[in-house]
């Protein structure tokens, strides 16, 4: 259900449940270029989704029933991401000459030695990598494996709206495949180490990619909700009106200096602490690019902030800046939530796997 594999799939819809909001991309391909269809963003109920679990599926339909009618689209496949601290990935060697019939059976028959819960709470996939480096009759085979509630709940939600699930994926897998269309407009070469910080509304994801594979995620408790809080705090407002002051620049003179200022110092902070976390627990001990990702990542001047104060080349993501865009979607609106569409840019690129 994971949705490893690579075989042919219809045309699906890469949705995005996050904390906060519910992200729809639609994707076409010709002629070797993407070109964005559809794309819209609605918010969810509170608590619909606590630390990336849906709570609430009826709350996350409704976001999901929004997102379409105001998209347009036609599609209803669609494809979800599970968090990277859903799931458990391990690489198995394998024979070689087994069909994927066989080698189904054969990790369904051991899977209890890699997997510490019980089977039949679990969702498995796995995915033949490739001739193991050691072994010319043996193949490297990435095994993933997810309680199937974590599954279930975001499949009724998408059921609960019309929609089929045809794909679950894993989101760091999804970050891979929308970085290969940013790799080479922030001049990232082959081989090179790149730190990917997805910094949304209540939490932070740092996904580590070397020649493009993830070596490494860690999420954290943080996000910008935090910013929105503490407008409200001292200027009196409401969560919808904080949000939306924060988003146009309607804020007292006091603001910049007296708000973002001192939250801006902590998305620094928590930036540099999630790479310190990574270097102490591999052999890295630096990295050569920086990616903002996430809502926060289109704060004006935050991605200059990082590259002056911790001396690494940072970029904001913007996975659609070598694909064309059809007439019927809005440029602008999709240029500034681009940073946050990262994981929906790599599930709508499962329809062309």
């Amino acid at each position: 259900m994971l949705g490893l594999a690579k075989k042919k799939k219809p045309i699906v819809l890469g949705l995005d449940i996050s904390s906060s909001s519910a992200k729809l991309l639609e994707l076409s391909h010709s002629g070797g270029r993407f070109c964005v269809e559809a794309y819209a963003v609605a918010s969810l109920p509170p608590n619909a989704v606590i630390e990336k679990n849906v709570t609430d599926p009826e709350g996350v339909a409704e976001a999901l029933r929004q997102v379409i009618y105001q998209s347009k689209t036609k599609q209803k496949n669609a494809a979800v991401a599970v968090a990277g601290s859903a799931v458990i990935t391990k690489v198995i060697t394998m024979d070689a000459d087994l069909n994927d019939d066989a080698m189904e059976a054969q990790i369904m028959a051991e899977a209890d030695q890699y997997i510490p819960y019980p089977l039949d709470e679990v969702a498995i996939d796995f995915e033949v990598q490739g001739i193991s480096d050691t072994d010319p009759s043996a193949c490297n085979v990435l095994l993933a494996a997810c309680r199937k509630e974590n599954v279930d709940l975001r499949v009724d939600a998408l059921e609960l709206a019309d929609l089929e699930a045809k794909v679950v994926d894993v989101e760091a897998y999804d970050m891979e495949r929308a970085f290969d269309q940013i790799a080479e407009s922030i001049g990232c070469d082959q081989g090179e180490t790149v730190a990917i910080i997805d910094i949304g509304a209540t939490m932070t994801t740092l996904s580590v990619l070397t020649d493009g594979r993830t070596v490494y995620t860690r999420e954290q408790l943080f996000g910008g909700k935090q910013l929105t809080e503490e407008i409200q705090r001292r200027y009196g407002m409401s969560e919808e009106e904080a949000g939306l002051a924060k988003k146009e620049g309607n804020l007292p003179d006091d603001y910049e200096q007296e708000v973002l200022a001192p939250f801006e110092d902590a998305v620094l902070q928590q930036v540099s602490r999630s790479l310190q976390f990574f270097f102490s627990s591999s052999q890295f001990d630096a990295v050569d690019h920086i990616v903002l990702a996430g809502g926060v990542a289109a704060m004006q001047g935050l991605s200059a902030l990082v590259e002056e104060k911790l001396g690494t080349p940072a970029s904001v993501a913007n996975p659609f800046i070598e694909m064309s865009i059809s007439s019927k979607v809005d440029a602008e609106a999709l240029s500034n939530d681009a940073p946050s569409l990262m994981i929906a840019c790599g599930l709508a690129m499962r329809s062309f796997d």
